[in-house]
Parts: structure tokens; C-alpha cells; sequence
């Protein structure tokens, strides 16, 4: 199969998901955080637009590494799907473009490309933040990205036993059995008693659609790494002000941070300023500034989501879809 000069690459979830495992993944997105720093990026965008009952939202981005790639994703986001219509709380597609002329390259289900992504982008921050002997984790929401990010953190850190919390019981105890099984890890499902599990834990992912913050000062240690992952749009928040406040605060993306994440609503009740942000990732990452360096710092990582994470996933994805000789081609200027 050999595309030609105006066709577009058609590719499904199946096949989002044979090419881009979880390892190759947080390689991918790492390169590009490291990219950014060395300028060879187009800056990330975000476009958000409510719905009753969720939500959508564009993103863009473009990243110069094995050659140059642009980015669009929209996703739909509306949380009551599974509930009330057997639908996935997250559905979109991307469209991936070549950078240097602007020919469409390929489109490919966004739903997986987000969700192993956004858990890599937390492993490549554990990688630089979190303590090297993390063993112990919560996982606030275990949902789809609460098990994404268990598989991530898991390539990354020596982690060994797990509470798994949710505000349904029953969703928790599902995890801890799923999860329990495919790792062999030691899991523990709450439903309550948050703080008994976070402050035995070295590391504390949020990846909840919680519209309150439900994680304070109290709730961690000395040390402890938080991902802060739920909050991407500015009516979502699952840290109190004061963590942040306390904490050592680095940020995928500081302006998408400072409009719909949890350090927006630090922003908003006086506790910090942009200039109170420790680092962006992508300097982490290159080394322009050090990531832990007291081990009894609290770190959180905030994290929106930024493009420039879907565009070398979906880069990576592909590159080896054409070297598999998989997808379909579509001419849509026929």
C-alpha cells in the first residue's frame, strides 16, 4: 500500500492501539516535551465549547522530530454517556497533517490516542518528579484513565501496592479485581477514608470529573507526588488551593494550566501567580531546570492535556500503520 500525494490514512481504535503500546508511548511524548524546549514545536491550542450534558473541546499542536507533524483533535466529553446510552464518556477524531505543506497525513480515533497519552505524560513526569523508590500509590477514579495510568506509572516506578479510590464502590472494587489479576499487585479498594491511603502513598494520581476539591494539604506526605489529572476545564477541580500553594508546581502546558486546571482555581482564590509555578515539563524534561531535589517536597503535576502529547502519539501511530502496510486511504478531494 502506498499513499498517495493528496490521500489521507483512515486508521481505528484497533489499530491506534496495536501501534502505540504504553512504553512506546511515554517515549514518544517525552521526545516532544524535549522538543518543545528545543523550540521545535508549534505552540499548543485549545478551543473549548459547553454542551448540556458535557462538552467539547479542539486541541492543536505540531512537534519537528522525525519530520514535521500538526495536530487537530476534537473530543467530545460528556461524563453521563456510559450511564445513560452505553456510549464512551470520550469520543472524537484527530487529524494529523504534514507540518511543512499542510497535507492532510492521516485520521484516527482520538478516544485512545487520549487516554494512553494522558497517562503517559504522568509517567514522564514521575520519571523527573517522583521519588525513584515510589512503592506505594492511590488512584483517584477508576475509570478508563485510572487504569491507564497504573499501567504508565508502572514503567516507570517500582510500584508494589495500591488503594484504589472511588466515589462509587463498586467501580473501585471492579478495578482492584481487574487490575489485581493483569498485574499481580497488591490493590486495595475505598470508597471513604481518602486520607488513610494518600498519606501512606508516595505517589497520588487525580483522574476524576470532580467539580470540588476533594485532596488538601492534610491529605499527603512529605514527599509525595500528585498527579493532578481531571481538571481540564475551569469547571473541574479536585485540589484545594493550598496544595498547590504548599507544593512544588509544575505544569504540562502554564497557560492552559492557569485557564482550566487546578492551578486555576489556585490563581483565583489568591494563594499563587503564574510566576509561583516551579517549571513547565518540557524544561524538566531537557534538563533546563531539576526536577526533584528534596525528597521530602510535595511535587504536583498539573496536567490539561496538551496537544503537543496527541500529536507525537498520533505521529508514532502513523509511521508504524505505514510501515505495517495498515488503514485505508481516502482521497477527500475526489
Amino acid at each position: 500500500m502506498s499513499a498517495g500525494p493528496r490521500t489521507t490514512l483512515l486508521l481505528s481504535r484497533s489499530d491506534v492501539t496495536e501501534f502505540l503500546p504504553m512504553s512506546a508511548c511515554i517515549s514518544a511524548v517525552e521526545a516532544a516535551f524535549a522538543a518543545q524546549a528545543a523550540g521545535l514545536t508549534i505552540a499548543a491550542g485549545v478551543l473549548g465549547a459547553h454542551a448540556p450534558g458535557g462538552g467539547f473541546h479542539v486541541k492543536t499542536a505540531g512537534v519537528s522530530t522525525s519530520r514535521a507533524y500538526f495536530a487537530a483533535k476534537i473530543n467530545a466529553n460528556f461524563p453521563d454517556n456510559p450511564r445513560r446510552l452505553n456510549l464512551p464518556t470520550i469520543q472524537g477524531a484527530l487529524v494529523l497533517f504534514d507540518a511543512t505543506n499542510g497535507s492532510p497525513l492521516a485520521v484516527m480515533d482520538s478516544a485512545e490516542i487520549t487516554r494512553l497519552r494522558t497517562a503517559a505524560a504522568t509517567a514522564v513526569a514521575a520519571k523527573f518528579l517522583a521519588r525513584r523508590d515510589s512503592t506505594v500509590m492511590t488512584i483517584c477514579g477508576c475509570g478508563v484513565q485510572g487504569r491507564a495510568h497504573l499501567e504508565a506509572l508502572l514503567a516507570v516506578r517500582p510500584v508494589r501496592r495500591v488503594f484504589a479510590y472511588d466515589v462509587d464502590e463498586r467501580a473501585a472494587v471492579a478495578f482492584a479485581t481487574e487490575m489485581s489479576a493483569s498485574t499481580r499487585l497488591d490493590i486495595h479498594p475505598i470508597s471513604s477514608a481518602l486520607r488513610s491511603a494518600t498519606t501512606q502513598s508516595d505517589i497520588v494520581v487525580t483522574c476524576t470529573a470532580a467539580r470540588q476539591a476533594f485532596l488538601g494539604v492534610s491529605d499527603v506526605r512529605p514527599g509525595t507526588f500528585v498527579a493532578a489529572v481531571g481538571a481540564d476545564s475551569e469547571n473541574k477541580q479536585e485540589l484545594e488551593p493550598a496544595l498547590l500553594s504548599l507544593a512544588t508546581v509544575v505544569v504540562d502546558a502554564l497557560d492552559q494550566c492557569a485557564t482550566i486546571g487546578d492551578l486555576h482555581h489556585a490563581i483565583a482564590a489568591g494563594v499563587m501567580t503564574r510566576q509561583d509555578v516551579y517549571a513547565d515539563l518540557a524544561d524538566v524534561v531537557s534538563g533546563k531546570v531539576v526536577g526533584r531535589i528534596d525528597d521530602a517536597a510535595i511535587i504536583v503535576f498539573d496536567s490539561t492535556g496538551t496537544a503537543l502529547e496527541d500529536v507525537a502519539a498520533a505521529a508514532l501511530v502513523y509511521e508504524r500503520a505505514l510501515a505495517a502496510d495498515r488503514g485505508q486511504f481516502f482521497d477527500f478531494t475526489s
